[in-house]
């Protein structure tokens, strides 16, 4: 029974919500453990060299406390009414996919779609979203969404460049319309920099593109709101063996004619329009479409049809082999997530509105600024002389005193110059603001009568502009309009995802821990996802509270002088951290440091991104305990001496590991001119205990959605910020409109992400996860997360070997356990994998870092009950391969080979099996009770890649 002081305390005390286990249960587990206390046990585990003091961070608050905290720093921002543009827009997100999309944990607590058979549900919306992208631009191919616009367009830059490579000696330049968005071009230039790429910004009308150039760039329509034919420049730049890229607006392409038909050979943009919220400029999902030709190269993920074991359609993603698992530094892209979520979202609001619902809209869109323009002239401003759809540019007025009386009305409009100012309209621009926008820049300008002003020209471009083509011809698009209607749709794909909702997702090193009610209830609150990324900074107070307050408490937490937030995944992360050692090095004269060492075991993002910034990458071996190999390191580090740029390190290391001799590591690089990298990708095994900068590391870049809390959102939105020790603070990312802001400004670097502070609207998760932990909280949580893993292997380890172990025969938060010795009996890792699907579990991370292995990370937020379920169906699994080695079970028709079972094939008449339907798909007492059915059987991926159909048209057909 509680003392009565006790009882006073508050009720919604947050960390024994988030972590699982309660006394009774670690007590247990300790048992079987053999030690003697929580904290004895992270005293063996944890090397007593790198362990650090206690975090500096304010004390924990309740939920109600720290939302209510919460609530008065959002009140510091003022929504004003948006009319910037330059590339975001106010939207109307429709409740029924607020509500059951971003709002349902079923949605966003899923993991990318690795496990095709159990993730079917993302991947039609996915493919629903490519076939979008590739109906409006007019192109053949689309991949499953990007990070945002900006980083699009610098992607489809160096697909460009990558299709050039034979002859990259002639082809150094790239042309970039100076009508592209100002944030779009500052990223390009970031990312052509280190690999020696000439970037030429000017007008597009001028330009003659010759052999030294290997693509163009230009926006439709442009920054100003122009719409340009592009036909004759294209052909110009084809003729001169140059790829055309096209960043675009897929609203307008309702209207226009989409770039695929002029000769563009790739489409950039952003779905944010597609009722994705502002949310301060993320996440939003940008997209890239390409001609069919090009798609090997072509980067991020890519969805396609193929086939289950019974003849089916299924979905999986498609083309793997160009991603950086396996192509690592040779990849298209570090990129290996997306903005799953975001995309999938933009996929219904067009099939919620349909092609009809979404012409209906641009029309409307367009005229509101036609009417507008109008207005304008007859008030003595000057407009745009090309045809525009959604913004204008107007010249010939009094700036400052216009965005004053804009001001008063609660509107921001684009700042361009003293005599110039931008005007930008959407889907919520009503007549009565097209009056009011109107009285800035003349108080006494009035409409008149606007049906006498209207004229169907208005509503629709001409010829060459107009589009002539049809869109969104697929099913899909034609019959959801209702609320019921997508309500079910979305419902019937929700059922077909296995996600946190259901069980633990157990995958090593993707920490899919708990992402609590309480962190996500602000991602809606208007005051955080209503403003524009370029609002001015006294409206953004509550914004620039929460950056100081998380970069203040990740820069205790990780050791660092600094933390940037711009960084808007892991990867990109990744890529401004090494950003960041390069402009180290160039400021010191020592540019030609360009060796970066990184260990076999690393992720396949690691080289990816280095050879991005211009490095060259060395592998370093592994020794036979999975730790990096301190001889082969020191001695390359040795050899490279006086070109050696960084080492890139995980830490603990991906073997599950803490290497013991990481501050030798460190310092042995530091001899010889190097930094030190270090991946957070397993930072959860470090908070409170030890930290990167207490290591000996310069960099490190967290992944907010990991250790922090952000939900994986099937596949992204994710959140990379970056932390640096004092020497490499000022060459944290810039970024070319944030001048007027207090913090991300006078940078040596430019953006990598193209709203300053990346994915601004999501960061309130991580701000609520650390405020309601509390030093105490966080550090806890660690000490769970390695009390959970070596229970973990402790109970499994007499089944399936643990490859690699550290101090005291204990791991970290993660161990990588071995299948391969099943191999010659002809049950393969992927057979465990499937076959956890029919008990209810989402297969552990799978061959890597070790092919034939599971590496299993069970996080602090797991209870020992379901820690013990999954243990129990891996060693029941365990059983079932022991029945086919002892001849006791098929060596080809068992249930290991012909998992996942579906309700479909059990149900059918013939069952052409041995083993019963019962054992099929009952293997435990949990799948009887909590069934998951997996929709599709396993999926062909090789008659997938052999057969490529990329959108819904192509299933619709094949069904």
């Amino acid at each position: 029974m509680l003392p009565p002081r006790d009882l006073l305390a508050p009720i919604d005390t947050f960390p024994r919500r988030h972590t699982g286990d309660n006394a009774a249960e670690t007590a247990a587990m300790l048992k079987l453990l053999g030690a003697r206390s929580l904290d004895a046990l992270v005293d063996s585990a944890v090397p007593p060299a790198i362990r650090r003091g206690p975090l500096d961070l304010p004390a924990a608050l309740g939920e109600s406390a720290a939302l209510a905290e919460l609530r008065g720093i959002a009140a510091q921002n003022q929504v004003f009414r948006s009319a910037i543009g330059l590339g975001y827009y106010d939207t109307v997100t429709p409740a029924v996919i607020q509500r059951t999309i971003l709002e349902n944990p079923g949605w966003y607590t899923a993991y990318t779609p690795y496990q095709a058979e159990i993730s079917q549900g993302r991947l039609e919306a996915l493919l629903n979203f490519q076939t979008m992208v590739i109906d409006l631009t007019g192109l053949e191919i689309a991949n499953a969404s990007m990070l945002d616009e900006g980083t699009a367009a610098a992607e489809a830059m160096m697909m460009c460049h990558r299709l050039k490579e034979g002859d990259a000696s002639a082809h150094r330049q790239f042309f970039v319309s100076s009508a592209c968005h100002p944030q779009t071009i500052d990223i390009v230039r970031t990312r052509a920099k280190p690999l020696g790429i000439e970037v030429l910004v000017g007008d597009h009308r001028t330009y003659q593109p010759d052999a030294r150039c290997f693509g163009v760039l230009v926006q439709y329509p442009d920054t100003t709101g122009s719409v340009h034919d592009f036909e004759a420049f294209f052909a110009a730049a084809h003729a001169a063996g140059a790829f055309t890229i096209v960043a675009t607006d897929l609203l307008a392409l309702t209207l226009l004619r989409p770039p695929g038909e002029f000769g563009a050979d790739v489409a950039v943009g952003s779905a944010q329009r597609f009722g994705v919220p502002l949310g301060f400029g993320g996440p939003h999902a940008g997209f890239l479409a390409t001609r069919d030709t090009y798609k090997r190269q072509m980067p991020g993920r890519l969805v396609g049809v193929s086939k289950d074991a019974q003849g089916d359609p299924a979905l999986r993603l498609a083309l793997g082999t160009r991603e950086q698992h396996i192509r690592r530094d040779k990849a298209t892209s570090n990129i290996c997530t997306a903005q799953v979520l975001l995309a999938v979202m933009a996929s219904m609001y067009a099939i919620y509105h349909g092609p009809a619902g979404l012409h209906r809209i641009a029309r409307r869109t367009k005229l509101l600024t036609d009417l507008l323009a109008k207005g304008l002239i007859a008030a003595g401003a000057k407009v745009n002389a090309e045809p525009v759809f959604d913004t204008l540019t107007i010249g010939n007025v009094a700036a400052q005193r216009v965005h004053a009386a804009a001001a008063a009305k609660r509107f921001n409009l684009r700042r361009i110059d003293d005599y110039t100012v931008g005007v930008s309209l959407d889907e919520t621009t009503t007549l009565d603001d097209v009056r009011t926008l109107l009285t800035f820049f003349n108080e006494s300008a009035d409409l008149g009568t606007p049906l006498a002003l209207m004229s169907e020209s208005d509503t629709v471009f001409a010829a060459p502009h107009a589009r002539t083509s049809a869109f969104l011809t697929a099913s899909v698009f034609n019959r959801h309009h209702t609320e019921h209607e997508l309500l079910r749709y979305i419902k019937r794909l929700e059922a077909k995802d296995l996600s946190l909702c259901h069980s633990m997702i157990s995958l090593g090193s993707c920490t899919m821990k708990l992402n609590a009610a309480s962190e996500m209830a602000p991602i809606s609150w208007p005051e955080f996802n209503r403003l524009h990324p370029f609002a001015p900074a006294e409206q953004t107070r509550g914004y620039q509270r929460l950056f100081r307050d998380l970069e203040t408490w990740l820069a205790e937490i990780t050791g660092f002088a600094a933390v940037s937030l711009q960084p808007n995944a892991g990867s990109q992360g990744e890529y401004a951290g090494l950003l960041a050692i390069r402009g180290f090095h160039e400021s010191r004269g020592e540019g030609h440091r360009n060796i970066c060492l990184i260990p076999t075991s690393a992720h396949g993002t690691n080289p990816a991104s280095a050879a991005m910034g211009g490095f060259k990458v060395i592998p370093v071996a592994c020794d036979t305990n999975g730790n990096i190999d301190v001889a082969d390191l020191k001695a390359k580090a040795e050899t490279h001496a006086q070109n050696l740029a960084a080492l890139m390190v995980t830490y603990p290391s991906t073997h599950g590991v803490f290497e013991p001799g990481i501050k030798d590591i460190c310092a042995a690089v530091h001899q010889h001119g190097g930094q030190v990298y270090m991946d957070g990708a397993n930072m959860n095994a470090q908070v409170g205990l030890t930290s990167p900068g207490h290591i000996g590391a310069d960099v490190c870049h967290l992944n907010l959605h990991k250790t922090f809390c952000i939900p994986h959102g099937g596949g992204g939105p994710g959140v990379g910020p970056i932390g640096v020790a004092p020497h490499l603070v000022p060459f944290l990312p810039g970024h070319v409109l944030s001048e007027n802001r207090k913090s991300g400004t006078s940078r040596a670097n430019g953006a990598v992400s193209a709203a300053p502070h990346g994915s601004a609207s999501i960061l309130m998760i991580s701000w609520m996860y650390i405020r309601m932990m509390g030093p105490d909280g966080l550090t806890q949580a660690t000490k769970v997360a390695i009390l959970n893993a070596n229970y973990v292997a402790k109970r499994l380890e007499s089944f399936f070997p643990v490859l690699y172990r550290g101090n005291a025969g204990l791991i970290a938060h993660e161990c990588i356990v071995d299948l391969r010795a099943w191999k010659k009996h002809g049950l393969e890792v992927d057979d465990a994998a499937k076959r956890l699907m029919d008990y209810g579990y989402h297969a552990p991370t799978m061959s890597f870092p070790v092919p034939g292995t599971f590496m299993i990370e069970p996080t602090e937020s797991e209870s020992k009950v379901e820690l013990d379920r999954f243990c129990d169906a891996l060693i029941s699994i365990h059983g079932e391969m022991q029945a086919v080695v002892n001849g006791e079970s098929d060596k080809v028709n068992n249930p290991l080979k012909h998992a996942p079972h579906t309700a479909k094939a059990v149900c059918a008449d013939d069952w052409p099996h041995p083993y019963t339907r019962e054992l099929a798909v009952f293997p435990s007492a949990f799948a009887r009770t909590a069934k998951f059915w997996p929709s599709v059987g396993r999926v062909d991926n090789v008659y997938g890649d052999r057969n490529l159909v990329c959108s819904c048209v192509g299933m619709e057909a094949y069904a």
